[in-house]
């Protein structure tokens, strides 16, 4: 299944979605054509009233019956087939869409924290792209199929009097004036509730990923209030839109049926002035009603079609601020050096700076550690050298070249990453470990679990390196899933290990191992980056880096740094 457009069948200006539609373009033509033809076909009904009314009741003949009748079921067989055929290809449509646009978006949802901040939680294009999917896979695309040819079934009515074809055309201007106040009245309550189904959805995705907090500390009552209010504005939300869009349907229904009437007595009338015969007027009010038919259906699908449009818009958005890397010429993977220059950078989403002006220089083989209080930039600096944070200022460089000469994939085989906040995601130990790669190798994977001294502990376990973690590894302890971090942060001995915080939840055991990890790498020829408050995992540093609001305020060798920071703390408790 295609994930995202090859570069060569992107649009002139790269939009993705355009690309999609395109690929789709001679399944629209097709549905079009068939549409066509179906709607030719539905005239079926009406022609043979008329002929079974003027014809073979006035003539008698059973024969004529039987060869009008005859005709008339070939016809609905093959308006069937069509029928059924057009469907298919409309739910291929949007199939075809979602399989061109899945890749691109699951990238988004994915990476949209780290490249957005805070803004994310406003966005969700995988629901976005689902909207859309599932609006033009119905059946609400083929009733806007049939509304075009509402003007040949007034023509035809035409021909059949020009008053009943006036009538029906006042019919079809009342209906579209109908049409315009529901798009009018229903943008703004559409729009309201998709913003209230994205905030309550978040807002229950947040409240379970913390159920271990709100159960233990007793936010359970609290939380259901707040749901409780959060969800009545939501309910009132979707009644009022739900009410415009009920509105207009039956304003729009009891008018076609109406007009269905008119057309009726219409033609009594010229009957009766012998103007019109009695097929006439049976077949024009038919005609008008089914020109009328598909106007009710597309406002009964209104209200699928504002979401999907309002999706689409979003969805535009968000691929449009995306940036695709087009990293033509891949650097090899560096081997001598990390060089931290002059680096100025902020959280995402901000232009205040949390890291102003830090330096610094690892080679191969060698491990520094970098510490200071809570918020004086520790995180920041390091997500900045991973290409999460932007860089305001300054420059990463490996092997003397940029971090942003290698695109992200190229980045994941040479860059080993332990966060603050271990996230492993529903699978096994061995795919989290391997970071999911299908290709992985299971010495590769042993091999990690070792270096973060876990081996024995996993093969312990029932299954083993099989053994599911659960969702975000909640079937683990916080110490499992740190030393699990840290085997995938080693995995296949990445040039660049960067351990935040690695310690936080480790026993004596695990520090040792820790430490081991941390000199294997060096032997191995890495560069390491250790975030520390304690000073268990600084063992292993050849330097250490001390960050004071975002600054350095000291760097050195580890042993000199160390008798600085220690030499005040003895001379205060003296």
């Amino acid at each position: 299944m295609i994930t995202r457009p090859k570069k060569d069948q992107l649009a002139p200006d790269n939009d993705l979605i355009s690309a999609a539609l395109k690929s789709s373009r001679s399944a629209f033509v097709s549905a079009g054509v068939m549409s066509f033809v179906i709607n030719i076909l539905t005239l079926t009904a009406p022609m043979f009233m008329m002929q079974v009314s003027d014809r073979v009741l006035s003539s008698q003949s059973v024969p004529t019956l039987i060869v009008i009748g005859s005709l008339a079921l070939g016809l609905y067989l093959f308006f069937g087939l069509l029928d059924y055929l057009r469907t298919r290809i409309v739910g291929r449509i949007g199939l075809n869409i979602e399989a061109q646009l899945s890749g691109i978006t699951f990238e988004i949802c994915t990476l949209l924290p780290v490249k957005l901040g805070e803004k994310s939680q406003y966005q969700n294009p995988m629901r976005d792209l689902e909207v859309v999917r599932q609006f033009v896979s119905g059946p609400g695309p083929s009733a806007i199929f049939d509304v075009p040819w509402m003007p040949l079934y007034l023509f035809i009515v035409y021909l059949f009097h020009p008053l009943l074809g006036l009538m029906a055309a006042a019919g079809a201007v009342c209906i579209s004036i109908l049409i315009g106040l529901n798009e009018i009245f229903s943008r703004r309550p559409m729009a309201s509730l998709g913003q209230a189904t994205n905030d309550r959805a978040r807002f229950l995705e947040e409240c379970r990923h913390s159920s271990e907090a709100v159960q233990s500390m007793g936010m359970v009552g609290a939380l259901r209030q707040k749901w409780t209010q959060s969800n009545s504005s939501f309910l009132t939300t979707q009644l009022r839109s739900y009410d415009i869009a009920n509105l207009f349907s039956a304003l729009i229904k009891t008018f076609r049926f109406i007009m269905q009437s008119a057309i009726l007595g219409g033609g009594a009338w010229l009957v009766i002035n012998g103007q019109a015969t009695a097929g006439v007027m049976i077949a024009a009010s038919i005609i008008t009603a089914r020109a009328l038919a598909p106007v009710e259906q597309a406002v009964g699908y209104w209200r699928g079609f504002i979401a999907a449009r309002q999706s689409l818009q979003r969805l535009k958005s968000s691929i449009g601020q995306w940036k695709i890397e087009e990293i033509e010429t891949e650097l090899p993977a560096p081997q001598n050096s990390v060089s931290v220059e002059g680096l100025v950078t902020a959280p995402v989403g901000m232009t205040t700076p949390f890291v102003r002006g830090v330096s610094f220089d690892v080679k191969a083989g060698e491990a520094i550690g970098v510490i200071g209080h809570s918020g004086s930039g520790k995180t920041s600096l390091v997500r900045a050298m991973l290409g999460i944070n932007p860089m305001l200022g300054g420059a990463v460089r490996l092997d003397k070249s940029e971090l942003g000469q290698w695109s992200v994939e190229a980045r994941g085989k040479f860059i080993g990453y332990l966060p603050q906040e271990v996230q492993l995601l529903n699978g096994s130990i061995s795919q989290n470990i391997s970071r999911f790669d299908p290709d992985a190798k299971s010495e590769d994977i042993i091999e990690a679990a070792r270096l973060s001294g876990i081996h024995d502990m996993v093969v312990q376990m029932p299954a083993g390196y099989d053994t599911l973690v659960g969702e975000h590894g909640q079937l683990l302890s916080g110490g499992q899933r740190q030393r699990i971090g840290l085997a995938r942060a080693l995995y296949r001995n990445p040039f660049l290990v960067i351990l935040d915080e690695p310690n936080s939840n480790l026993d004596a055991e695990g520090e040792t191992a820790l430490t081991t990890a941390v000199e294997h790498l060096k032997q191995q020829g890495s560069a390491v980056v250790v975030i520390a408050h304690r000073v268990a995992a600084l063992s292993a540093m050849d330097q250490i880096l001390v960050m004071e609001q975002g600054q350095t305020k000291a760097i050195g060798p580890k042993d000199d740094i160390l008798k600085k920071l220690v030499k005040p703390v003895i001379r205060k408790a003296s």
